[in-house]
């Protein structure tokens, strides 16, 4: 199954797990607590987890298509609820 990841510096990635979670929610499946979510797509899932000033992010799909959907649907939700503190998500291929 693909994957990709991405960190992403933040000063406080709880709240930000938060206020995207609250946005999905009314959309897909979303799960979360204080320091960690998963968000499920039709398309495949991404999850989350704050750590030390550090959002980590997993998106795996069925699919190379349907993990960059993914991904472009995390990226630009992630980068609007920030505010100006993240300019973009550098995702990585995940090795199989």
């Amino acid at each position: 199954m693909p994957s990709m990841n991405a960190q992403v510096a933040t000063t406080n990635p709880a709240r930000l797990i938060n206020r995207l979670c609250k946005h999905f929610r009314h959309k897909i499946d979303a799960e979360w607590n204080e320091v960690e979510a998963t968000l499920k797509f039709p398309a495949g899932e991404c999850y989350l987890a704050a750590g030390s000033g550090l959002l980590r992010l997993e998106c795996r799909a069925s699919n190379e298509t349907e993990l960059e959907t993914v991904g472009q649907i995390v990226s630009s939700h992630l980068i609007r609820f920030s505010g100006d503190e993240v300019e973009e998500v550098a995702w990585q291929p995940v090795a199989a």
